[in-house]
Parts: C-alpha cells; sequence; structure tokens
C-alpha cells in the first residue's frame, strides 16, 4: 500500500479549480475528497524512482473555503493522525473582495524541532504557527515564493553526512547536490518541516526559482557557464535541478488547462517511467533556453501576476546580454499590454478601466538596487562588454564573479527595457492603480519608488524586495548595503559609471523604507484600487515563544 512520502501542497486555485500535489512512496491513484463534495482524482507518476502525483480538483464553489482530505487507494493518509494543526482547507478567492499577497524568497531549511537554529526562527514556520492557531482570522490567499526555494550548495549538516553515505565527496561538486536522488533529499527535509508542511497543505503557492535552487551565480556569465560545462559533473546537476524544479515547483504553478495542453505532462504521465521524457526536456532546455519558457501568469479578479524567470531565461554572450531573450522580453510585454486597447487609450471595454487594478511582476532579482550597487554593476557590464579593453574586460570578469554583480542592472538593455515597460503600463487611462516588482535574494527588505523625468505615471510604482524568510546576512554585507543607499555612496556610484562610460539611467528612484534585516516576510492587501503593505519578521519573545511582529506598515495607493 502506498503512503504519503510528502505533501500535500496546494498550489493552483481559481474560482472553481484547484491542483493538489502530492509525493508518494509507490504507484497509486491518489484522490482529494472535499466536504462540501467537490473532489478529483490522479494516477501517480515515475520519475526516477521516485512517485508523484498532481490531482486536479473541478467543482468548487467560488468564494468558499471547504476542509479536504487525501487518500492513496481509497486509504485516507491526510490529515495525519493526531495532526496538532487544524484541518486543512481550499479556498476559491475570486480577487474581486481584495485578496492578500504573501511573498519572501530565500528559505533555507529549518533545523529539526529542538535543533540549534544558525540563522534565527523562520520566518515561514511563525506564518504557519499565527495562521493555524486562527484558523478563522487573516490568512494569505496566495503565497508567492520568489527564489531559493531550496539550497543546492548550502546544504545542512544532516544533508551533508547523508550525501557522505551514498557518493565520494571529493569528487564532482564535493558536498553539494550533485543528482536527482539529493534535490529530492533537499524538499524532503525542507517541505516536511511540520509548519511549513501544513502552510503549504492550505495556502495556495506559487514558485520560480532563482539561483541557489541550482548553484550560487547560475547563469552569471557565458565565462561562467564555459567553465562549469568543462566539469565532469555540471550536466547532471543542472539537468537534474532542471527536471527536479518542473517535478516540485513548476507543475502546480500551471492551471489546470495549461497542463491539460502540455505535452510534456502527457507524456510523463502516459509512460510507464517518466524519467527519460523529463530529462530530454531538461537537456533540450539547456541547450536551448529559449525553447523553453518557465513564466507564467495568474490572474486573480482584477488582480494580474506575472512570475518572470531572471535566471534561465537570460542571453549570456556579451554583444547582446540580456536578462530575457527576445521571445520571453515579448511574451512579458504582450502578458502586461493585455486587455488594454492600443487604438483608443480606453481598458478593456472601452470603459477607462484596464483589464487589471493591480499588476505584480515577480522576479527573483531586484529591478531598483542602492544606487552605488547598481552603478557598479552597470560599470562592470561594461568593462566585460570591453568599452576599457581586453585587460579591463578580464578583470571585469573576475570582480563580476567575486561580488555577484548579476541583477537587472547588470543587465543596463534589460533594466531600461523593463522601466519603460512599467511606465507605459503604469500610464493612461486604464493604467492600474499600482504596479509592484516584488523581489527578494539580496538577503534584507526594502521599499523603493521610480519616476521618470518628462513622464508621469498614474500609477503608483514600487520595487518591494523581501529575504530572507529563513537565512542570514554577515554583518559587511549589512553595512555595505546600508551605505549603499546613502548621499556619498550615490557621488560615488556617478564616478564609477562615468569611468564606464555608462549611459545615464532613463529612470530615477529612491528608497522610501528599509534597509530591514531579518527573517521576514511582506504582505501586498490589495482591495479594489487601495493597496496596503505589511512587513513582519520573525522574533523571539522574552518568554521564549516566536512571532511575527509588524516592521512597517503604508499605504501604497
Amino acid at each position: 500500500m502506498a503512503e504519503l512520502r510528502l505533501g500535500p501542497v496546494l498550489r493552483y486555485t481559481d474560482g472553481s479549480r484547484a491542483t493538489v500535489w502530492v509525493e508518494t512512496d509507490g504507484p497509486c491513484t491518489a484522490e482529494v475528497r472535499c466536504a462540501d463534495g467537490a473532489r478529483g482524482t490522479a494516477r501517480s507518476f515515475r520519475i526516477a524512482g521516485h512517485h508523484y502525483a498532481l490531482v486536479p480538483v473541478g467543482g468548487l464553489t467560488p468564494g468558499t473555503a471547504t476542509e479536504y482530505e487525501v487518500l492513496l487507494d481509497d486509504t485516507p493518509v491526510w490529515p495525519l493522525p493526531d495532526s496538532r494543526f487544524p484541518p486543512s482547507v481550499i479556498a476559491t478567492p475570486t480577487g474581486d473582495d481584495g485578496m492578500r499577497v504573501a511573498f519572501g524568497s530565500c528559505r533555507w531549511a529549518a533545523p529539526p524541532a529542538g535543533g540549534k537554529d544558525p540563522v534565527g526562527p523562520d520566518a515561514l514556520d511563525t506564518l504557519s504557527a499565527r495562521v493555524a492557531a486562527d484558523p478563522d482570522g487573516a490568512r494569505p490567499d496566495v503565497l508567492l515564493l520568489l527564489g531559493d526555494q531550496v539550497y543546492a550548495d548550502e546544504i545542512s549538516d544532516d544533508t551533508r553526512h547523508w550525501i557522505a553515505g551514498r557518493r565520494d565527496v571529493e569528487a564532482g561538486p564535493g558536498d553539494q547536490v550533485a543528482d536527482y536522488e539529493e534535490y529530492t533529499h533537499l524538499y524532503y527535509e525542507s517541505w516536511l518541516d511540520p509548519e511549513v508542511r501544513w502552510l503549504l497543505s492550505t495556502v495556495p503557492s506559487c514558485m520560480i526559482f532563482d539561483d541557489h535552487d541550482v548553484i550560487d551565480d547560475w547563469n552569471t556569465s557565458a565565462a561562467w557557464l564555459a567553465d562549469m560545462r568543462a566539469t565532469d559533473w555540471w550536466q547532471e546537476r543542472l539537468l537534474s535541478g532542471l527536471m527536479s524544479y518542473w517535478v516540485y515547483q513548476q507543475l502546480g504553478n500551471l492551471s489546470p488547462d495549461e497542463l491539460a495542453a502540455d505535452p510534456l505532462y502527457t507524456a510523463v504521465r502516459d509512460a510507464s517511467d517518466g524519467t527519460g521524457a523529463l530529462r530530454e526536456f531538461a537537456a533540450r532546455a539547456d541547450a536551448d533556453p529559449a525553447s523553453v519558457r518557465w513564466s507564467y501568469r495568474r490572474d486573480f479578479g482584477r488582480i494580474r501576476l506575472l512570475m518572470v524567470d531572471s535566471r534561465a531565461a537570460r542571453v549570456l554572450e556579451e554583444d547582446r546580454r540580456s536578462m530575457l531573450d527576445p521571445d520571453e522580453a515579448t511574451w512579458l510585454r504582450e502578458q502586461i499590454l493585455d486587455g488594454r486597447s492600443a487604438a483608443d487609450g480606453q481598458g478593456e471595454g472601452g470603459d477607462g478601466r484596464g483589464a487589471y487594478d493591480h499588476l505584480l511582476i515577480g522576479t527573483s532579482l531586484p529591478w531598483l538596487l542602492p544606487h552605488l550597487v547598481h552603478d557598479v554593476e552597470a560599470w562592470n557590464a561594461a568593462m566585460c562588454g570591453g568599452e576599457r579593453g581586453a585587460r579591463w574586460a578580464r578583470f571585469g570578469e573576475r570582480v563580476r564573479r567575486g561580488a555577484d554583480l548579476e541583477h537587472w542592472s547588470a543587465f543596463p538593455s534589460s533594466f531600461g527595457a523593463l522601466g519603460d515597460l512599467i511606465a507605459e503600463a503604469g500610464t493612461g487611462p486604464g493604467a492600474p492603480a499600482t504596479v509592484s516588482v516584488l523581489s527578494g535574494d539580496v538577503h534584507h527588505a526594502y521599499v523603493a519608488e521610480p519616476s521618470w523625468p518628462g513622464r508621469a505615471p498614474g500609477a503608483r510604482v514600487a520595487q518591494l524586495t523581501c529575504s530572507p524568510v529563513h537565512n542570514s546576512v554577515p554583518l559587511s554585507i549589512r553595512l555595505g548595503f546600508r551605505f549603499g543607499w546613502s548621499a556619498p555612496a550615490r557621488a560615488l556610484g556617478r564616478l564609477i559609471a562615468r569611468h564606464g562610460r555608462c549611459a545615464p539611467s532613463a529612470v530615477r528612484w529612491r528608497r522610501t523604507g528599509g534597509p530591514w534585516f531579518g527573517n521576514q516576510i511582506m504582505t501586498l492587501t490589495l482591495r479594489g484600487r487601495t493597496a496596503r503593505l505589511r512587513l513582519e519578521q520573525a522574533r523571539a519573545r522574552r518568554d521564549g515563544a516566536i512571532v511575527l511582529r509588524t516592521v512597517t506598515e503604508r499605504e501604497l495607493a
């Protein structure tokens, strides 16, 4: 009899449908039964000796929440016996009455209960405890995980010992993840955390990868990639990373309609073993990144979410370096402008309203950085591109890798193009109330607001950065980020940019909140054309209890 190995993870939801992901320890038929009579079943599929199912649930009532259970071959496996958590539910918010969107990134696996936590309390664990303590209270309607859901290159001591027991850690990537089996162990370690497991079972989630889901500074440059491909272990590491991401994260990002039209998903489900089909897909994604799209769109009533791949979609050749390949950039533009009439400047239906009231652009890497960091990255891109000759280019590549200079600012044409697109989206009669760029990666939180000389978008535009959920940042980096926003840093940045002959940016920005350091999570509450932001940090009270404390709360619109 099959047993539940991991999950359930509630992924896609809309007014009447949902998908629930599970990993089992053998082949089976997985079933989700809801208290209101809605249900769904799916036969498990096999990848590299592991078994999974993504169960589509239909017939849900819009605007309601219903408890559910999971059965494997008609045997109940969830809720767990003697669970201390409330029943898991599937909620079907329409977005018409508002949405609470929680987001963050960078979650290093929390240690087992009772173990010493070297990076402090886990914000996701703490959020789960709060929701579980008051199941009828306010909770996120969707959770956006913006990268580094697992750390393939910064593993725990337990995982290090486990890996050492199955292979020689002196070879290959050493004590980092090497293959698919080891990736599955990372997800098992991270998502089996009781609080996180329950939270993911009852709050829908949208996910996108960042570098540590594969390796630190993944796709930094063409030279970096060439060096990695010259090793005898990179190919297996990358293909396994993409395969595991597709299984554990990407599948659940897709709607039932998108899944039904996905030839890979069909091939994997129809095969007795889908490993070959998935591996072939991953190999194609490696050889021709533009042939695969990891970005996706979700609409929640009049709220549009675009989750943008800012890792695998890169063009790395120095003479045409870009954060997004041309097809990806076209896709992003089409999704942002979809529903807005270019002919008369009116919104959908010609009533002056656009297709959405709020636009959320999820990209793991911040678009707007501290001014000094931005200028250094732009300078570095110019050096690596040969602006000051071959010697400076070689020096620039060393600096690029050593200082992790690979955000949007390090791709100047892409930085400018995204700014132009955001300004266009936020301007005109059909403009949304807010455009929010949601990011993580940099292990601190801040709010930055842009402006465009000569242009005045009607939408309130903000860079909202929240990281980490559960990790740390050295004191030197904290001091560096604080200095990076200062007036002296801006002056220094201008000098550096001048050496790089960098063109002035068409967008200006200022920090309006932060920087804040700690394990934290942000929540946007969107209702009508209003938006409210709250940042909370996981902190220990004097009595030892871990709680989320509000650091800042403000109106965005």
